[in-house]
């Protein structure tokens, strides 16, 4: 199965990248939309610092640990790998889920244990976990549930995106047994069956239609359908591999090592291979709108089942149509979508 996709399953790496009244069969619902090593490779985190179970974080640690998130994105090139780690962690959540935090899941840190992290859905994350360890070895205090979020929101705005109105103060999950069921984050194809999504999460969103099973992953989460089309717009950055998501080819013209400009301007070294789903992959545009119901534009790029249901569904599409022909009612509704979707099933501490 194959994650909406792809910041659930998409990336670049490291320097080797309302629907109105909705009545619907609705049990739960479940989400989303290069790794260095590989999921077998992945040790656990070190415990350091105090118990991740009630911190509370100064300003200027949480503004040190941003410098340094900074300096490896720019330095490795891997946003789109850091936006996809934080949004699988944040995206196990259950809005429907009553009981004691962190049962609900979302962005609790989880993601950096066994089981999590091996889910199929995660193929490719360990790395990402690996990347910013660093981080959390030097500000000890800053929750790994901030740091996997503060580095998504500033990939995206070094790529040229808007800018997120985070909150921080994050409490972990701190033990395996806490974290979500694999089967909570969702499909761009179809499997073998002719369905999308499973019965394996908190609850299902298996469905023969690609919208409605979107819907049964968001809608688990309380998000609706324009964040659904915004947040699939994050596919503007980034690229898919066939050992993580199954789909993608090999590389692609877009993707062969030929220079890639980043939104600064400077050519982007990477690791060839994968395929995006616009030319410009390393800069965070409205792109991704322009690109997918264009017939014109190269067959290089992908062109998903859940990317063409946004101009097909009635729900989608005055969003995805909207946010052709403005990037600035995108950056709107991604900012607030995004910032949405880094709090859920979040419990916060004060920032001193």
């Amino acid at each position: 199965t194959v994650g909406l996709i792809n910041f659930f399953q998409n990336t670049t790496i490291c320097h080797k990248h309302s629907v109105n009244s909705v009545t619907m069969k609705i049990a739960s619902l479940s989400l989303l939309l290069a790794a260095v090593a590989s999921t077998n490779a992945f040790t656990a985190p070190r415990t350091v610092g105090r118990s991740s179970t009630s911190l509370q974080v100064k300003q200027a640690d949480l503004d040190g640990a941003q410098s340094m998130i900074e300096s490896i994105i720019d330095e490795k090139n891997c946003g789109p790998v850091f936006v996809r780690l934080a949004w699988h962690d944040s995206g196990t959540f259950d809005v429907n889920i009553k009981e004691e935090w962190p049962k609900a899941g979302g962005a609790i840190g989880s993601i950096r244990f066994e089981p999590e992290i091996n889910h199929g859905a995660n193929a490719g994350l360990a790395g990402a976990v690996k990347l910013l360890e660093p981080v959390k070895e030097k500000y000890s205090d800053v929750s790994y549930a901030d740091i996997f979020q503060m580095a998504s929101a500033r990939s995206i705005e070094m790529a040229g995106g808007p800018k997120i109105e985070m909150k921080y103060g994050r409490v972990d999950a701190t033990s395996p047994d806490q974290c979500s069921p694999e089967g909570n984050l969702p499909d761009a194809e179809a499997g073998p069956g002719g369905k999308f999504g499973g019965t394996s999460g908190t609850a299902s969103t298996e469905d023969e239609s690609v919208a409605w099973h979107l819907r049964k992953v968001f809608y688990r989460m309380g998000l609706g359908d324009e964040e659904i089309v915004a947040l699939s717009g994050a596919h503007t950055f980034g690229r898919a591999y066939a050992d993580r998501s199954g789909l993608g080819a090999e590389k692609t013209k877009f993707t062969d090592g030929s220079p890639v400009k980043r939104f600064d301007g400077k050519d982007a070294k990477y690791t060839p291979g994968g395929s995006p789903w616009v030319e410009n992959w390393l800069i965070f545009d409205n792109s991704y709108f322009t690109t997918v119901p264009d017939a014109s534009t190269d067959d290089e790029l992908l062109k998903l089942t859940s990317d063409r249901v946004l101009f097909e569904d009635h729900g989608f599409k005055p969003f995805a149509e909207k946010f052709r022909e403005s990037k600035e009612a995108f950056f709107d509704s991604y900012a607030q979508a995004h910032k949405a979707l880094s709090e859920l099933g979040c419990k916060f501490e004060d920032v001193e």
